[in-house]
C-alpha cells in the first residue's frame, strides 16, 4: 500500500529541486561568458514518441543566445513551458556546453548546488518508480494526477559541473537495453499480464487475453535452460567525450543538458567541438562485436531466443 506522506514527499522534494534550479542559474547568468554552444534539436510531437529518427537535423547557437537557452533548459520541468504540441512522454535535449569564468567561490556554488539537485532529482525518481509501488504502466497517470504537467523525464536527468578541461567533442551514440532472462521469468510477466484483465488497443479484452494466452504457450514448449534475451533499441543519445590531456583521460557523458565548464582566473577556455546531424544511414561503429545469432520471438516485447 502507497504511504500516507509519498505525495508530500514528492512535492517538497520538487520544491527543494525548484528553488535550488534558481540560484543554480542565477550564477550561470551572472558569470563571465568565456564560449558557449549548444546544439537545438528537432522538436518530438504528440504521437511521434516511438518513430524511429533515422535522421536528426542540428542547429547550433553560439554565445549568449546559447547561455539564455540552456538556463530555459535547465529550469524547464512542466509542460506549460513548451509548445502544446510538444510529447508530454519525451524529454527535451538540449546537448552542448557553457564554460565559465569563474571567481573560487562561484565554482564551489555551482558545484555544490548541482550535487543538492541531483540527489533531490535522485530521491524524486526513487520515490515514482520504487516507493510509489506502481507498475510502469500505472507511474504517468499518478505523476500527473498530482502534478499536471510536469515532465517527469525533464525532473530526473542530472546536471553535470566540471573543472576545467582541455576539450570536449560531440557525438551520437546508438545503443540496445539487453537483459536476460530464463522462459520462467517470461511466463510471469506474462501472466501477470493476464491476471490485470486489461485489454491493449486496438484488441478487446478477450483477444488480447487470447494473444497473451498463445505467448504463454510458446514459452512453456521451450527448454526450461532456453536462453532468452529482451534487445530493445534505444532512440539514438547526443554524447560529450572530455578529454583531460593532466591526467590522459577521456571521460563519455551522455549529454542531453548542456555541460557546465568552470574556469578559474588563468585557466584556459576548453575547445569545444560541433554536433553534426545524424544520418543512420552513414553511422561506423568503432567496435561491433559479434552478436550471438538470435530469433525474435515475441515482438511486442522485443523478446530474443539465442540459437
Amino acid at each position: 500500500m502507497m504511504r500516507y506522506s509519498l505525495v508530500e514527499d514528492m512535492r517538497e522534494t520538487l520544491n527543494c529541486i525548484e528553488q535550488d534550479l534558481l540560484q543554480f542559474c542565477q550564477i550561470i547568468s551572472e558569470s563571465r561568458l568565456m564560449m558557449a554552444r549548444v546544439f537545438v534539436l528537432p522538436p518530438i510531437h504528440k504521437g511521434e514518441e516511438l518513430t524511429p529518427t533515422p535522421t536528426i537535423h542540428v542547429e547550433q547557437q553560439l554565445g549568449n543566445k546559447a547561455r539564455q537557452l540552456a538556463v530555459q533548459h535547465y529550469a524547464h520541468l512542466y509542460l506549460q513551458q513548451q509548445s502544446e504540441k510538444k510529447s508530454t512522454r519525451s524529454a527535451t535535449r538540449l546537448p552542448g556546453a557553457l564554460c565559465l569564468n569563474v571567481t573560487a567561490q562561484q565554482q564551489n556554488s555551482l558545484t555544490l548546488l548541482s550535487e543538492r539537485i541531483n540527489q533531490a532529482k535522485q530521491y524524486f525518481q526513487q520515490l515514482v518508480t520504487v516507493d510509489a509501488e506502481l507498475p510502469a504502466a500505472a507511474r504517468f497517470p499518478f505523476v500527473h494526477q498530482h502534478f499536471p504537467g510536469l515532465l517527469t523525464l525533464n525532473v530526473y536527468r542530472t546536471l553535470t559541473v566540471l573543472p576545467s578541461v582541455d576539450s570536449i567533442n560531440f557525438g551520437w551514440a546508438n545503443k540496445h537495453v539487453i537483459k536476460r532472462l530464463t522462459p520462467d521469468d517470461v511466463i510471469q510477466t506474462l501472466e501477470k499480464s493476464l491476471s490485470a484483465k486489461r485489454a491493449r488497443a486496438p484488441w478487446t479484452r478477450e483477444e488480447w487475453a487470447e494473444k497473451v494466452q498463445e505467448e504463454l504457450a510458446l514459452i512453456k514448449a521451450l527448454p526450461a535452460d532456453t536462453k532468452l534475451k529482451i534487445k530493445r533499441p534505444v532512440k539514438v543519445q547526443p554524447i560529450a567525450r572530455v578529454w583531460q590531456s593532466d591526467q590522459q583521460k577521456q571521460t563519455q557523458l551522455a549529454c542531453p543538458n548542456p555541460l557546465i565548464v568552470t574556469c578559474l582566473e588563468g585557466e584556459t577556455c576548453p575547445e569545444l567541438g560541433t554536433l553534426t546531424d545524424y544520418d543512420e544511414a552513414n553511422v561506423t561503429h568503432r567496435h561491433k562485436p559479434d552478436a550471438r545469432p538470435a530469433t525474435l520471438i515475441i515482438p511486442r516485447l522485443w523478446l530474443w531466443k539465442e540459437d
